[in-house]
């Protein structure tokens, strides 16, 4: 078994992988699964405070984002329909990385 450490850099902070495999061409094809580049900043104030979350809605959609610990945008990872193992962050239809800002959710009665 061979493994290989991988470090993506989110912001300020560090994130570091390790991927496996039974030869060297599956440890890089694990590596590949993670497909999505450093991010330097937050893509709607340009902070470098951020960090990975997680969160489950309706018990049964998880997603994973970046999200901006100052403005709270987010970038979410999507996944491959034909390997769910295999991540990226969402793009717009021009390339960039598709930020959402945080938008407070309206109070309920």
């Amino acid at each position: 078994m061979l493994q290989m450490m991988v470090t993506k850099r989110l912001g300020k902070r560090q994130f570091h992988f390790t991927v496996q495999g039974a030869n060297f061409h599956e440890v890089v094809a694990e590596y590949d699964r993670l497909s999505f580049p450093d991010v330097n900043k937050c893509g709607v104030c340009g902070s470098d405070n951020l960090d990975l979350t997680a969160r489950e809605a309706q018990g049964k959609f998880k997603y994973t984002s970046l999200k901006c610990l100052d403005c709270r945008a987010d970038v979410t990872f999507g996944k491959r329909q034909d390997d769910d193992q295999t991540v990226f962050l969402r793009k717009t239809e021009d390339g960039k990385l598709d930020w959402r800002a945080w938008e407070k959710e309206p109070a309920t009665k």
